[in-house]
């Protein structure tokens, strides 16, 4: 059984404390006063950033998905050529410092497309102020990935004019936060499906999704890796039924993780049943992830919600502090400074 005494002693940043708020952090940043932008002749956005921020992206690709605004991400230090002066280019970096962003960030002022960012200060904010980008600083707490519905919720907000959700949908997402906390926080640890799963998890995982929920399966594997210290993978399942399924037959320490959502198209709903029996029969253990019911954006935030905390209990439950990321801190100081 945890213990408040093994959360102090080895998540020593407090990075479950942040996650605690999350459905109170949700409300305050969508609520929040932003000063109005200017979207008129925008025929599509272009979202940048990487980690906790390219996984902000990700969330956006899936709530435009189904839009006439098309809408991608760059993780990375170019943009498309299809960047012109009708393109919206969002940049994010919580820590204002990311140097891939950054740098599209400026080749995106030399083309001339529309330009908004968020950061919590940082290079970003001198670039932005000195050239009158549009930006909007936003705090950090703990992290860049425990700051997640700061960020995610503050740039709903700026982009409400082309954001294809109602503002019930916002709300409903943030009403589906308040409950899941109540089942996956620290104040729960009986009956608890993150803690639940943090027990489960061993050896390496592997995530199967379907498109739909590529955002949350993404952002689960950067987690695992980042707040675990653990390797990870993430698969679509349609493509891995065509490739990688036919590793399953020599054994190894991976364990397959199956996140299905409750609106799978039903040729998928299939192939998760096929995959089900395949692996019953070769009595490979695996672990199911169900969506709630609801929107696009209340099924990829609960779900990111509820696996991101699964994390953080892995974490203690393994002596680590979630919050150290060493080996990008080492990546990041050679890259900046060399």
């Amino acid at each position: 059984m945890l213990t408040y005494r093994e959360f102090e002693t080895y998540d020593r940043n407090g990075m479950y404390k942040v996650y605690d708020k999350w459905p109170e952090l949700a409300r305050k940043f969508y609520d929040m006063k932003y000063d109005a932008v200017d979207f008129k002749g925008i025929n599509h956005i272009i979202f940048v950033g990487m980690g906790g921020s390219g996984a902000l992206g990700d969330v956006l690709s899936a709530i435009f998905s189904k839009t006439n605004m098309h809408l991608c991400v760059v993780k990375g230090y170019h943009l498309p050529k299809t960047a012109n002066s009708r393109t919206l280019v969002v940049a994010s970096s919580v820590s204002g410092n990311t140097l891939e962003t950054l740098t599209v960030l400026k080749e995106a002022k030399k083309l001339g497309s529309k330009t908004l960012a968020f950061s919590s200060g940082g290079k970003m904010e001198a670039y932005c102020l000195k050239n009158k980008i549009e930006y909007r600083k936003v705090p950090l707490l703990n992290s860049p990935r425990a700051s997640f519905p700061i960020y995610l919720y503050s740039i709903l907000k700026v982009l409400e004019p082309l954001v294809p959700l109602k503002k019930n949908d916002i709300n409903e997402s943030i009403s589906f936060l308040e409950k899941t906390r109540k089942q996956i926080s620290y104040s729960n640890l009986t009956h608890n499906p993150s803690l639940d799963l943090a027990k489960w998890l061993s050896g390496i995982p592997i995530i199967y999704y379907p498109a739909g929920l590529q955002a949350a399966a993404v952002r689960f594997k950067n987690s695992l890796q980042e707040n675990c210290k653990i390797h990870a993978a993430a698969e679509d399942v349609i493509e891995a039924c065509h490739n990688s399924i036919v590793s399953w037959e020599t054994k190894s320490n991976v364990r397959p993780i199956l996140i299905q959502g409750k609106n799978d198209y039903s040729k998928t709903k299939k192939l998760w049943r096929i995959i089900k029996t395949y692996f019953k029969i070769n009595q490979i253990d695996f672990k199911e992830i169900h969506s709630i019911d609801g929107n696009i954006l209340s099924k990829l935030i609960c779900l990111i919600y509820l696996m991101d905390y699964a994390t953080i209990y892995y974490a203690v439950l393994n002596k680590k502090d979630p919050t150290p990321i060493n080996s990008i801190e080492f990546v990041k100081n050679r890259m900046y400074n060399e």
